[in-house]
């Protein structure tokens, strides 16, 4: 019986796993949002949440603390300074889990695990993106218009 046990082993060794928390909890905390399996995505929200409420108390043993889980530098500077001071009134809940579908190859459950208070930034890249494809589609639109004005006025010179 499983009674009481939490978290997933996600067929990794403790050491595999926790090296596999880390990972994902910078890259999440640097680039505010990732693309990952369902299962991990959970798991790493817990363990990203953890980190975050302890940011936010922003003492140098907090600092430490924080240090000893994310290695890089610059993630840390920028989840003290930046990161912090955009949820300091939010208790609890910083990460949002949207559930994508299956991957193709092995039909794997996707999700993106992101930020809350920072989807803004990924919508506007999107939104950016999603601008200029509507931009080369209407020139393409447009090129197709023109060359079928231009055949009928071939046709009929001959």
């Amino acid at each position: 019986m499983r009674h009481r046990v939490r978290g997933r082993k996600l067929k990794r060794t403790a050491s595999h796993r926790l090296a596999l928390m880390r990972a994902l909890a910078t890259s999440l905390l640097k680039h505010k949002r990732i693309k990952t399996t369902l299962a991990k995505a959970k798991e790493a929200r817990s363990f990203v949440e953890k980190i975050i409420t302890k940011a936010k108390k922003g003492d140098l043993h907090s600092r430490r603390l924080v240090m000893s889980e994310i290695k890089d530098k610059e993630v840390v500077k920028e989840l003290f300074s930046d990161i912090v001071s955009n949820i300091a009134d939010r208790p609890g809940g910083y990460t949002r889990v949207v559930k994508l579908g299956t991957r193709l190859g092995d039909a794997a459950q996707m999700a993106i695990l992101e930020l809350v208070d920072y989807n803004e930034a990924a919508n506007k890249k999107a939104e950016e993106r999603k601008s200029q494809r509507e931009l080369k589609a209407k020139a393409k639109e447009n090129e197709k218009s023109k060359q079928e004005e231009q055949l009928p006025e071939q046709q009929s010179a001959q």
